[in-house]
């Protein structure tokens, strides 16, 4: 902790305190709350230049007792209203809630912010949070063991702090409980908590509060003798494999279901190399991609990071995915939603669009069937068959949350959560500092350097 000084205009600001271990950003809010002049307008002279946000202070120089100076402009003084004005802290704090726009943010309890941002991104789906409010202290299962109750219902309490509280919650109790389930979240390193990887934290998370991914059908074709077989796994998130000639989210997608593996083959009595081609059999009303950007390096013994930019889309299509059974079962869905894009464009509907409607309606119970059983990778599933007017699937989906890393390895470095609103406004999770943000920048968070980078996207169905 520094104490300096800060020259202003023609104020003087003396035993102004500088937490070395916040970045430069906190420094310039307490100069905001001192002279009104917002973070962004702010320039404050050191050694070597204007003061950065995310400058490292050991290499800014700043010395005890050192007299800065600050230049910029302070906002404009508001004209009192007619009418006495109620201030958000006089207000209920749910109103208060409701004002903000957006719901709390959480406090980082040493190196928990892998877990601050995956309970951000799902807390941001409707669905998920409507199952918990319907889960009991009670109402476990005989097959359901106590600690993954004690996560569910930890879940589903932290959940509602969130959307009562104005103020950052701590949440305690969850990492608690998330330790005690898992107890690989629980590593010390000289007897503090170690950084863990965000996206393990997501998978086990989900795994138990949900069902997971309809499972993908594969089909394996053998290089050697042509034959072919197939086969059915469980997946619970989509992974984007990132290489030399990935530049784009949906050729990495592409390239994460087409593998080789060795395997017996009846034909040349042998083992021989099959090329695995799997499909998706089922989509779920989330889907989750994660971003392959870590793997084992042995000279360094831990996890390095892929650095190479990867651009993703707000709009995901993954119809070309799909296997051949799911893709007629979409096609219905697809020209209806064409078609109410095309009405508010002011163009007339396709004239096959009626029949298409026919058709679809003769298969819902078969496709409604089908996604009772696994509809989405953090839902409950709907109890009984689904009626005519239940939303269905168009294989289109659109970006609802990011979860970005910001450093070289996944056991280091800082996880923040980007989540859109309700209201269409995205929200920066960056602990307990929740940051409005415009949509156009978040799909700038595609890699490419030092920057936070996507390393899990949530997309949500767009349905008819």
């Amino acid at each position: 902790m520094l104490t300096v000084s800060v020259k202003w205009q023609k104020e003087v600001f003396k035993a102004v305190e500088i937490d070395t271990s916040q970045p430069p950003y906190v420094f310039k809010c307490q100069l905001y709350d001192l002279t009104g002049v917002p973070p962004e307008r702010q320039k404050i002279m050191v050694k070597g230049g204007l003061l950065k946000d995310d400058a490292d202070w050991s290499t800014v120089g700043v010395k005890q007792g050192q007299k800065l100076m600050m230049m910029g402009t302070a906002d404009e003084v508001v004209k009192a209203p007619e009418k006495g004005p109620v201030f958000m802290e006089d207000l209920p704090e749910e109103e208060q809630v409701v004002s903000l726009g957006h719901s709390a943010g959480l406090f980082n309890l040493g190196n928990t912010c892998y877990m601050n941002s995956t309970v951000q991104c799902l807390h941001s789906v409707p669905e998920l949070k409507s199952a918990l409010v319907k889960y009991s202290h009670s109402g476990r299962s005989n097959d359901l063991d106590q600690t993954s109750h004690m996560l569910t219902v930890a879940t589903r309490d932290l959940f509602g702090e969130l959307d009562k509280s104005a103020k950052p919650v701590a949440p305690m109790q969850f990492w608690m409980v998330l330790r005690k389930k898992y107890p690989q979240f629980g590593q010390l390193h000289n007897g503090v908590f170690m950084q863990q990887d965000a996206e393990e934290c997501w998978t086990q998370l989900l795994y138990t509060l949900s069902q997971s991914l309809r499972s993908p059908g594969s089909r394996m074709h053998c290089q050697e003798s042509g034959e072919e077989s197939s086969e059915t796994e469980s997946v619970y998130s989509l992974k984007c494999h990132i290489s030399h000639e990935v530049n784009h989210l949906h050729e990495g997608l592409k390239h994460g279901l087409k593998s080789e593996l060795e395997k017996a083959s009846p034909a040349l009595g042998r083992s021989a190399i099959y090329l695995k081609e799997s499909r998706i059999n089922g989509l779920p009303r989330y889907l989750t991609i994660q971003f392959v950007r870590f793997f084992w390096k042995r000279e360094s013994n831990q996890k390095a990071k892929i650095l190479r930019k990867v651009d993703y889309p707000l709009e995901l299509d993954v119809y070309d995915l799909c296997s051949d059974e799911l893709r007629k079962q979409l096609e219905g869905p697809r020209q209806i939603l064409r078609d109410e894009e095309g009405k508010k464009l002011g163009l007339k509907a396709n004239e096959k669009s009626s029949g298409a409607k026919d058709n679809d309606v003769k298969m819902t119970d078969a496709e409604g069937s089908s996604n009772a059983s696994g509809e989405s990778s953090v839902t409950t599933p709907q109890e009984g068959a689904p009626s005519d007017k239940e939303a269905r699937l168009t294989g289109i989906y659109d970006l609802v949350a990011v979860l970005t890393h910001k450093g070289r390895s996944a056991d280091s470095g800082h996880y923040v959560a980007w989540v859109k609103q309700e209201s269409g406004k995205w929200i920066e999770f960056d602990d307990d500092n929740p940051i409005p943000q415009r949509e156009e920048d978040i799909v700038k968070l595609s890699g490419g350097g030092d920057w936070h980078m996507a390393y899990i996207c949530m997309y949500k169905a767009r349905t008819v």
